[in-house]
């Protein structure tokens, strides 16, 4: 073979395996490109040219048009953020409480909150509603009753957040962490604290000396009572004396020492004779 035609058909040889290359290097990109996976626990939103997909992509392997739609993943599991917040009771005073709370977005509501609210939703829409409902609950509470009532204030913030908040999202719970007072209120209503405590400890010793004396009282009217009903019985029956000897004897043979007017001394036979 002429040398020159061996050089040309090289060249084509490896034009060929070339062509073939990048046919499937392109092929590898595109399918790439044209594909996505949506991890556990998340959807993804699709965003073509701009325009946001109305239905969410389920977590798995999913496909779409390679370089020109964008998948973001957001998550629907419950998530867990903490917030603070600067209030004031009904009497003024400044109360700082920090909360742990307790959300997740639902899926049916993940096109609409990507496409109408910018930015962490737990930002935007949660943090300053649940701090909205905190104020107005702690403004219709003193600041002793809010540190005494924290259930009470974490069950009606909790209710006014979720009616603030709708359907976009769901606030699971919400956690009052920590209640800070300023030092010398906080000093007032430990001192308060312990005058209470004090005054009901007093006031059960006071409940508890009158029971007993009440209890002494009751006795001894019944301890009067049967002496009375013992004397009159006797009066009444003066036999009832010695049946009761009688009944109360052990079997053993009296001695009676005496005579006369005297009295009489009554010791049993038995008794003298081991002596």
């Amino acid at each position: 073979m002429d040398p020159l035609e061996e050089y040309l058909r090289n060249i084509k040889i490896k034009g060929s395996y070339l062509k073939t290359g990048l046919a499937i290097l392109v092929l590898t990109v595109v399918l790439m490109g044209g594909s996505f996976i949506i991890p556990p626990g998340h959807r993804g939103v699709l965003v073509t040219m701009g325009k946001v997909s109305p239905v969410f992509a389920p977590e798995g392997l999913g496909f779409k048009l390679p370089f020109v739609t964008t998948v973001i993943p957001i998550s629907v599991r419950q998530q867990t953020a903490v917030s603070k917040a600067e209030c004031y009771s009904a009497d003024l005073q400044q109360i700082n409480v920090e909360l742990r709370i307790l959300y997740r977005i639902p899926e049916n509501t993940i096109v609409k909150m990507f496409r109408d609210y910018y930015g962490d939703p737990f930002d935007s829409l949660i943090s300053p509603r649940v701090s909205e409902a905190l104020k107005e609950v702690t403004a219709l509470q003193s600041a002793e009753q809010i540190v005494k009532k924290r259930e009470e204030i974490k069950a009606k913030t909790l209710e006014g957040a979720r009616a603030k908040v709708g359907d976009l999202l769901v606030i699971e719970d919400v956690v009052i962490q920590n209640v800070s007072l300023s030092k010398e209120l906080e000093t007032a209503i430990e001192a308060k604290m312990v005058q209470e405590q004090e005054a009901a400890k007093a006031k059960f010793t006071q409940a508890k000396a009158e029971i007993e004396a009440q209890t002494a009282v009751i006795r001894a009217k019944g301890e009067a009572e049967a002496i009375r009903v013992r004397g009159r019985a006797v009066q009444d029956n003066p036999g009832l004396v010695q049946l009761q000897i009688v009944e109360k004897w052990n079997g053993i043979s009296p001695l009676v020492i005496g005579g006369g007017s005297g009295a009489n001394i009554l010791l049993p036979i038995d008794g003298l004779r081991s002596k």
